[in-house]
């Protein structure tokens, strides 16, 4: 008696008698055309979301949390009213200036993007529609004017700043943003490699904030020389969204979920680690404390320093620049901040200059120096314009140690165009408000802070009550023990 088994056959992953179709869930229609890709749309929209939360809460808490009690308020508020500011002047104006059609090769032409039928087009790049693309954009532009908050905080004039947030945007964000993102800019079509906006974000963020300051002038020297963070905590906490949102800084910026934007992310992550790193142990070594804001500021110097070349560096590049941003930015802030008497002039509240300008700088020059042109193709889509440095020499023809200095030569040309565009326009910008309304509170108010300011304070402690707020009805109806025992309503 014998036995005979037959396998079954394998199922055919494609029926070749009929034509093939596209699962239910997949089949393009009117709300999901064929050029759009529903995984990279909803990973550029998470992305842009964890880059809103760098700005709120994320600053509103490291900005409320790292300065004096006094300014808690009114720093966390800078940065609330710039972001929803910007919201609104992006899709009236300042999306299609730094996106749209080309009208200078600086700066595009003036339309809202507002319209169903244009936000509902294919982006200028991506498979997702111009909506998506306008909500990641903005979250960019508004955290760069955040960060040119943290130079004037503890005695910018509000009402000055309401009106500095939209004049800066228009006449300095955008015209960076078209010249080294958009197809149409100069220096895109020269072949600069600003992967996430280290150039866009923290050298102008960088530069503005510095040049902000010195306009503005400086808080009172009391201020100046006691300056301590108010929670430490709540700093912390705002770091952390800080980090952990960079994710989607660098990680959304190939406009898809692709291996290009995992290694951005990681990158990202290990170049702010080992910045910290080294922030922490120069501290250790030279003034014998392990110190939370030091750490906070390794961080970001890393996270910015990163920024530009996230996707285009390898892993060991990533370590390199960490290193390198945990330890220049460290010496320009502690050791040339505290001998160059010219630096010490201007009051930057928040160390911008060397935590995002430096950074950035640095960051800029590093990208030019470790690309890989393989990486680059993944970004760009072209090795014809892009070539690190080092690559250059490692091939070591004649062709390819031209593109190297080329290479480096827009990266350099690039820091220039930002820093004297920032300055330039910044001033211009601070120079017109100051004839509206004063660039800096009265000394009066800079005594008092929150309270004279807004009518409020951060903090009520030990059943402090609010007397001047118009809100202050809320604070006053509470219950309160008489003297009776009885609770009454004061």
């Amino acid at each position: 008696m014998s036995f005979s088994f037959s396998p079954p056959s394998p199922p055919s992953l494609f029926n070749l008698t009929q034509p093939f179709s596209f699962p239910p869930n997949l089949l393009p229609d009117e709300s999901s055309p064929e050029w759009m890709n529903k995984a990279d749309n909803a990973w550029q929209l998470v992305a842009a979301t964890l880059v809103g939360m760098q700005s709120v809460p994320g600053l509103i808490l490291l900005y409320g949390g790292a300065v004096k009690k006094k300014w808690a308020v009114n720093s966390a508020f800078m940065a609330l009213y710039a972001f929803a500011m910007v919201l609104v002047c992006w899709v009236c104006w300042g999306y299609r200036l730094s996106f749209g059609e080309k009208l200078v090769p600086v700066w595009g032409k003036v339309y809202i993007a507002l319209e169903q039928k244009y936000l509902l087009e294919e982006a200028y790049l991506g498979m997702f529609p111009n909506a998506t693309m306008v909500f990641f954009q903005f979250v960019f532009a508004a955290i760069t004017l955040i960060l040119i908050a943290g130079s004037v905080l503890g005695r910018m004039n509000f009402y000055a700043w309401m009106m500095f947030v939209p004049l800066w945007l228009t006449f300095s964000y955008t015209f960076s943003a078209f010249s080294i993102w958009s197809t149409e800019g100069w220096l895109s079509k020269m072949g600069i490699i600003d992967y996430a906006g280290g150039y866009v974000i923290h050298v102008s963020s960088g530069v503005a904030g510095y040049t902000a300051a010195y306009w503005v002038g400086p808080r009172l020297t009391a201020d100046r020389e006691n300056f301590r963070p108010n929670n430490m905590i709540l700093m912390l906490a705002g770091a952390g969204l800080l980090w952990m949102g960079w994710t989607g800084f660098n990680g959304g910026a190939p406009f898809v979920a692709s291996m290009d934007a995992t290694l951005a992310v990681l990158n990202t992550h290990v170049c702010a680690a080992t910045s910290l790193l080294m922030w922490l142990i120069l501290d250790i070594i030279f003034f014998k404390k392990a110190s939370i804001v030091g750490a906070v500021q390794g961080m970001i110097t890393g996270l910015v320093c990163i920024t530009p070349g996230a996707g285009v560096v390898q892993g060991h590049a990533a370590i390199i620049m960490g290193i390198c941003a945990g330890s220049i930015p460290w010496f320009t802030m502690m050791v040339l901040q505290r001998k160059i008497k010219l630096l010490q002039k201007v009051d930057d509240t928040m160390a911008m200059l060397h935590t995002h300008a430096i950074a950035g700088i640095l960051g800029g020059i590093l990208t030019g120096l470790f690309s890989e042109p393989h990486l680059c193709k993944l970004f760009y889509g072209s090795t014809s314009k892009y070539m690190g440095f080092f690559h250059a020499l490692h091939l070591g023809t004649s062709e390819s140690i031209h593109l190297g200095f080329r290479q480096m030569g827009i990266q350099l040309l690039g820091i220039l165009f930002v820093v004297v565009l920032n300055i330039v326009m910044t001033s211009l910008v601070c120079l017109f408000v100051r004839l509206i309304v004063p660039l800096r509170l009265s000394y009066e108010e800079l005594e008092v802070g929150d309270e004279a300011v807004h009518g409020e304070e951060a903090y009520a402690i030990g059943g402090d009550r609010i007397e001047n707020s118009r809100y202050s009805s809320y604070y006053n109806d509470i219950e309160t023990p008489s003297k009776s025992g009885v609770f009454s309503v004061e």
